[in-house]
């Protein structure tokens, strides 16, 4: 029987705002801290933390198909954003938060379902404010480039309650 999740089981603001960003990727990718539920729902899971740098490792599904048959471009476009906005997080002090203000995905070539892949996301500015970060989606066994991405993040500092 598996385990219905919920919003209690996300660590929350408070959590979040308790420790950098560095350590709270690096405490998903240990297992300290849950992996968001949307990752599980497309299939894709934090295998690397490192400041600047997250990497990703999945494999789209069945599920995760247009009507063509083809791997749609919002699995592309969420396991991008994912690495590249988690790059970002982990750029963010303690006591601050980020969101992604925009991003842009280039699919190169169609990602065969069940593939794996590694999708690597890296900072490339990270101000006070505002953080820039590329994404790329590597075939795991072929090397091949399917998808870049691109994004701006908003770094905010919350006020205390």
């Amino acid at each position: 029987m598996s385990h219905a999740k919920s919003r209690a089981d996300l660590p929350g603001l408070e959590k979040t705002l308790s420790i950098s960003g560095l350590e709270f990727m690096q405490s998903v990718l240990n297992g300290d801290l849950p992996a968001p539920p949307m990752a599980e729902t497309l299939n894709y899971r934090v295998s690397a933390v490192a400041p600047g740098e997250v990497t990703f490792r999945g494999a789209p599904k069945f599920d995760h198909c247009n009507p063509m048959g083809a791997t749609h471009g919002g699995w592309y476009g969420t396991v991008l954003d994912s690495c590249m906005a988690c790059a970002v997080m982990t750029m963010v002090p303690k006591g601050s938060l980020y969101t992604t203000l925009e991003y842009r995905v280039n699919i190169l070539r169609v990602i065969p379902e069940g593939m794996d892949v590694i999708a690597t996301g890296t900072v490339d500015h990270a101000g006070r404010t505002t953080a820039v970060a590329h994404g790329e989606i590597r075939g795991a066994e072929d090397g091949k480039l399917y998808a870049t991405g691109s994004t701006t993040c908003l770094i905010m500092q919350p006020k205390a309650s």
